[in-house]
């Protein structure tokens, strides 16, 4: 056993040094590139399925929540230069509801948490002023971003003050930018300025102007009307016309079926704002005002002894009437009576934006039916129906036929017919089978990595083994003899072969070349000895090879 074992070591160390140095760098680096290889393919299957926690963050928000995930020991992922934070997918929706009880993302702005960690004492009034209103419009643009479709918002204030020696204050204004998904609806962009009108003293909702990231004007801070809400006459006659088309629209498709039926209106406005007054008399409504009587009375007598005397006048003197007097006595009565006819004044202001006329096309798809031949036939509508459809037009646009409205429904066929029968979604085990998009790709994702470590080991590593453990015809490995206990064999008779010891001597042993030579010339005597028939066939058979 002890002559085996130093064999076994004997015939290792003979084969690393036959190899040559190349070789064994070949070997390492093809043993060190596997094991980078699995160990990375193991790693990336390993390693949980990252998704995203959220998504355009400030770089004070960030950096608040990775020093949360870092304080859980949580990994996470970077992208986009910190803006977008990844997380295990089984961890996401506990993650934003731990986060959002400690109030985080904060949306970047600043609020009234900046008075939590200020200096009162040593800070001027001018400092306080400018972090009031930092406070205030980071406020403000957290409330905007609450409302749905707004990813992001920053508002700007101009609060001016009233300046020395004058009697009118400058009025405050706001513009406001907003990154949308989609389109803001009208309601919601004038929410938006009254919302910021009503936080901010002194400041009117037509002095706010809101602008998207587009550069799109959403609301014109310097042209508002307050009448129409700081809408143009053009948005006002586009939403309207946008109501009433989408009102007519869902009552039609719910007799005719989706899809099949459209609809175009068109409102004909008047936008002169008109103010008329106007007096209306009523004869027959008088009223006593004032009423006013004078009565006069008079006397008149014929008085012979009416001269003037002294004796008359004198105050003891008695009058002696000697005879009687014609007297003349005559009244006069007068009444003045004032009356008030009955007077309405009234005033009447039209705003702008009357409805003139109202036109509407509606144009119906027929139904279709099954022949016996299993095709799709068409069928037009008959009058009947299309009349109780025009009906419930004129109904919904509040039809006047005095104001000159028009409604018109037809009935033609659509170029495409409607689909035959909906996709019906898997079922039992079908729908157990159904993957999401999600398995979907990490399914791709681990094909694509067994097919490349396939093709690393079929086409990179299995030719370099092969080439490394193919015997070199310049040198070929050296084999040192086993112990003549186990493979010394006594040649038979009549056969003329060189003994071990005289190869061992005429070899040099820093020759491995020769040695192995003598070794195969040795065996292949062995074989040539115990089958001598086999041997001679075999060797016709080389020379009747053409060379």
């Amino acid at each position: 056993m002890p002559n085996l074992r130093g064999w076994f070591v004997q015939g290792l160390s003979a084969f690393v040094k036959g190899l040559g140095a190349s070789r064994l760098a070949a070997m390492a680096a093809v043993t060190l590139a596997l094991i980078g290889f699995f160990g990375f393919v193991i790693m990336r299957v390993t390693t949980p399925q990252m998704t995203t926690l959220f998504t355009d963050l400030s770089v004070e928000d960030s950096s608040s929540i990775i020093k949360e995930l870092e304080r859980q020991a949580i990994p996470y992922e970077m992208r986009n230069d910190g803006a977008i934070l990844m997380v295990p997918k089984d961890k996401v929706t506990r993650l934003r509801m731990k986060l959002a009880e400690g109030g985080l993302p904060k949306g970047g702005g600043v609020g009234y948490e900046i008075f939590d960690k200020s200096d009162t004492l040593g800070s001027t009034s001018f400092v306080q002023n400018i972090n009031h209103l930092r406070a205030l419009e980071g406020e403000l643009a957290r409330t905007i971003r609450a409302i749905d479709r707004i990813q992001a918002a920053r508002v700007h204030l101009v609060l001016p003050e009233r300046p020395l020696f004058s009697r009118e204050a400058p009025e405050p204004s706001a513009s406001i930018v907003l990154r949308v998904r989609g389109a803001l609806e009208p309601q919601q962009v004038r929410a938006i300025r009254h919302l910021v009108a009503s936080a901010v003293n002194g400041l009117k909702p037509q002095r706010v102007s809101i602008v998207d990231e587009a550069g799109q004007l959403l609301a014109d801070g310097a042209a508002g009307d307050p009448a129409n809400g700081g809408a143009t006459s053009d948005e006002r006659r586009i939403n309207y016309e946008k109501r009433l088309r989408g009102e007519i629209e869902s009552i039609v498709s719910s007799v005719v079926g989706s899809g099949r039926a459209r609809v175009q209106l068109s409102a004909d406005f008047d936008y002169n704002r008109v103010t008329q007054t106007s007096d209306k008399f009523d004869p027959e409504g008088r009223v006593l005002r004032s009423s006013q009587t004078r009565e006069e009375s008079s006397l008149t007598a014929d008085n012979r002894d009416g001269q003037v005397t002294v004796n008359n006048e004198l105050p003891g003197n008695q009058r002696q009437d000697t005879a009687p007097t014609a007297r003349d006595q005559s009244k006069k009565s007068e009444e003045t009576n004032n009356y008030e006819i009955s007077r309405t004044t009234k005033t009447e202001v039209t705003e702008a934006g009357r409805v003139n006329r109202i036109s509407v096309a509606v144009l119906v798809d027929g139904t279709y039916t099954k022949n016996d031949k299993g095709e799709m036939v068409y069928q037009a509508r008959d009058k009947e129906q299309l009349d109780r459809i025009a009906a419930l037009v004129r109904s919904a646009i509040g039809f006047d036929q005095k104001r000159g409205d028009q409604v018109e429904v037809v009935n033609l066929k659509f170029a495409e017919p409607p689909m035959a029968q909906p996709i019906n979604e898997p079922t039992g085990m079908l729908g157990m089978l159904s993957f999401t998009k999600d398995d979907v790709m990490n399914l791709i994702e681990m094909v694509v990595v067994l097919l490349l470590g396939l093709v690393v080991v079929f086409m990179v590593v299995r030719p370099l083994v092969k080439r490394i453990l193919s015997p070199d015809p310049a040198a070929a490995p050296a084999v040192p003899a086993p112990p003549p206990a186990l493979t010394d064999a006594t040649p038979p008779p009549g056969q003329n072969l060189i003994p071990s010891n005289a190869t061992s001597q005429m070899i040099d042993v820093a020759q491995v070349q020769g040695q192995v030579h003598a070794q195969s010339v040795h065996r292949v005597g062995e074989l040539a000895d115990r089958n001598p028939s086999e041997t001679v066939s075999i060797i016709r058979q080389w020379l009747s090879e053409p060379a």
